[in-house]
């Protein structure tokens, strides 16, 4: 018997793209299959695409950041009947080991992530265990709820790296992510905020979400933070850029006594100096983090829903599946783009 088909975008090989017919995934008694309504481009999709990240997962269905109605359910499954709006956690550990016991998945040794280990969501349908997957509000439109996924990624960092009230953050870099940092630590109550970047129009978008301040990336930015935090360097400093000049920035940016977050994806064999005398003498903090799991998922629902996130700008382009090997080309060398999201339909 004949297997029924879908179309997926195949990531055969770094900068090719193939749009082909694939076997819809089969569902097993703990899974649901969604029926892919957006997805969107990440930062993670573009390193696939570049050669940088899971090279050696290729060919690959790629695409994490996305949302869908349940098509069909497995026939262990409760909590759903088929034709509810849904997101999901794209991280799937054993649930048993030392660090799924320690709440800690994304150390499970056995993790694989949806769209970047094992074939994702650049398809017409993908197939979640019952578990991972997050029902959204009726009124919730599909754009936004594509944008979950990385909007979870931020609320999981700002937990981390545990943001007091007025509280300084520098955020290096002007991208889509960067932005969703800018106003998560609006939320959080930071201030005041700053952005150093390159991108002018990026900047003055940033203004727009919240930052108090932006700062062209070059060597008078050291001083020009310190004017703006009383003399001393941001309390907090987010790299969301992943690059080892920008993370070696952190170190000259950061307050003695503050705090660094490594959110910026670097390639696997990344270098970065730094002084340890320096880090011991001011007693700085690093934090990583590397994406977002279980109910950072639903807390980002919940900010959504209640209108915490402007994220109309990360809505304007919007592809047809067919085009999406173009769309990555796009990403590659137009900053007026924040953000494309495929339309599977």
């Amino acid at each position: 018997m004949n297997k029924k088909q879908m179309r997926g975008a195949m990531f055969l090989e770094p900068g090719k793209i193939e749009v082909q017919e694939v076997n819809i995934p089969e569902i097993k008694e703990n899974e649901v299959l969604v029926k892919v309504k957006y997805c969107g481009i990440c930062g993670t999709d573009m390193h696939i695409y570049n050669g940088v990240y899971s090279k050696d997962k290729l060919p690959l269905i790629a695409g994490h950041e996305f949302s869908g109605t349940i098509e069909a359910v497995g026939k262990n499954v409760n909590r759903f009947k088929g034709g509810e709006k849904v997101v999901a956690d794209i991280n799937f550990s054993c649930g048993t080991c030392f660090y799924c016991r320690q709440d800690q998945p994304l150390m499970c040794e056995q993790m694989e992530q949806l769209g970047i280990h094992i074939d994702g969501a650049f398809a017409e349908y993908v197939a979640i265990p019952e578990h991972m997957i997050y029902e959204i509000p009726d009124e919730m439109d599909f754009k936004d709820a594509a944008l979950l996924e990385p909007i979870s990624c931020v609320v999981r960092s700002a937990k981390k790296y545990n943001i007091k009230f007025a509280e300084s953050v520098v955020i290096i870099g002007d991208g889509a992510i960067a932005l969703i940092h800018v106003q998560m630590a609006k939320i959080c109550g930071a201030a005041p905020i700053i952005v150093v970047g390159l991108d002018d129009k990026r900047m003055e978008k940033a203004k727009e979400l919240g930052t108090d301040y932006v700062i062209k990336s070059g060597e008078g930015m050291y001083d020009e933070v310190k004017s703006l935090t009383e003399g001393r360097g941001g309390d907090v400093v987010i790299e969301s850029v992943g690059l080892p000049v920008t993370y070696e920035q952190t170190f000259k940016l950061v307050r003695p006594g503050g705090r660094i977050v490594a959110f910026g994806l670097a390639k696997e064999d990344c270098m970065v100096g730094y002084k340890p005398f320096e880090v011991i003498i001011k007693e700085l903090s690093m934090v990583g983090t590397v994406a977002g799991a279980k109910n950072d998922l639903a807390e980002s629902i919940t900010l959504v829903k209640h209108n915490r996130f402007n994220l109309e700008d990360y809505k304007t382009t919007v592809v047809q599946l067919e085009d999406i090997a173009q769309a990555f080309e796009r990403l590659k060398t137009d900053r007026s783009v924040l953000k494309i999201l495929v339309d599977m339909e």
